[in-house]
């Protein structure tokens, strides 16, 4: 899966040379974005199944940034990808059903429905408690999409909260994220491939956990970042494939768009390249 995280000071040279010559910085920068994601995506989407744009990169850039990653979402859709939005959204039921209409669904008003991202999934922040999570699941079943819960991260300060053990049984609290989502998954209509419409994000950074994590979630596609620029390995992740390929989404963001910065050639050829290089690891565990 090809991560979008677009940081206007880092885009490639030929997104920059298509911006705007003048106009606010706001909108010549969205427009520079916009080229360079769809420039990425034309170079590694075919070796991937999705895209994950990471939303706050569009929305720094106030309403031009939003039009960019409408944009963006067009695009990966024309070329036969998936979209999952890195949002990470987690409220009080009111605002979660208003995030999932946001997101992947519509808004009715009394001028008519209002379209939102069009998004196929998204993810979510679980912290408030399985009251927060459960519009967000309902909105997108709704919608035919999926919702991926945040459970054990991949930064280093995962350990700081998501490791804790739990009063309650002594097991980590990441654990007891991981059975909510197989709780509610459990609710939902049975997939093509036997898998749930809730998944997981499951660091590659930290691969000795998802043995376990597979035995707590055995239906749930799991979606795997971290690799790459964040130091985890495809070849450590064996067991999130176990229900077969479409068990896990390898994620990877920076290590394909700056490929060319280590591995020389174009940026176009080095991010296909890196592209099919973990593609290829990936089917090799499943």
């Amino acid at each position: 899966m090809l991560g979008l995280d677009p940081d206007p000071a880092k885009l490639w040279p030929d997104a920059l040379a298509q911006a705007p010559a003048d106009g606010p910085p706001a909108h010549r920068a969205a427009a520079a974005v916009r080229v360079h994601c769809a420039a990425l995506i034309d170079a590694a989407g075919p070796a991937c199944a999705a895209v994950k744009p990471q939303l706050a990169c569009f929305e720094r850039l106030g309403a031009d940034g939003w039009a960019a990653l409408a944009a963006t979402v067009s695009h990966a859709r024309a070329a036969g990808l998936l979209v999952i939005a890195d949002a990470k959204r987690g409220d009080v039921s009111v605002t979660a059903a208003a995030y999932a209409q946001a997101l992947v669904g519509v808004t009715p008003t009394p001028f008519g429905d209002v379209a939102g991202l069009g998004a196929d999934a998204f993810t979510a922040n679980p912290l408030l408690g399985i009251d927060s999570l459960q519009p967000l699941v309902d909105g997108a079943r709704a919608a035919h999409a999926g919702v991926f819960v945040l459970v054990r991260t991949s930064n280093p300060g995962a350990a700081d909260i998501e490791d804790l053990a739990l009063a309650a049984d002594g097991g980590a609290l990441w654990e007891r994220l991981a059975q909510i989502v197989a709780q509610l998954g459990d609710g939902g209509p049975p997939g093509r491939c036997g898998l749930d419409d809730v998944g997981a994000v499951v660091g590659a950074t930290g691969p000795e956990h998802v043995a376990r994590m597979r035995e707590l979630m055995p239906r749930a596609v799991f979606l795997l970042p971290g690799i790459g620029a964040q130091g985890g390995r495809v070849e450590n992740l064996a067991p999130a494939f176990a229900p077969g390929r479409a068990g896990g989404l390898v994620s990877a963001s920076r290590s394909i768009a700056a490929a060319h910065e280590s591995g020389g050639g174009s940026p176009a050829s080095a991010a296909r390249g890196e592209a099919e290089r973990l593609r290829t690891a990936a089917w090799s565990l499943s």
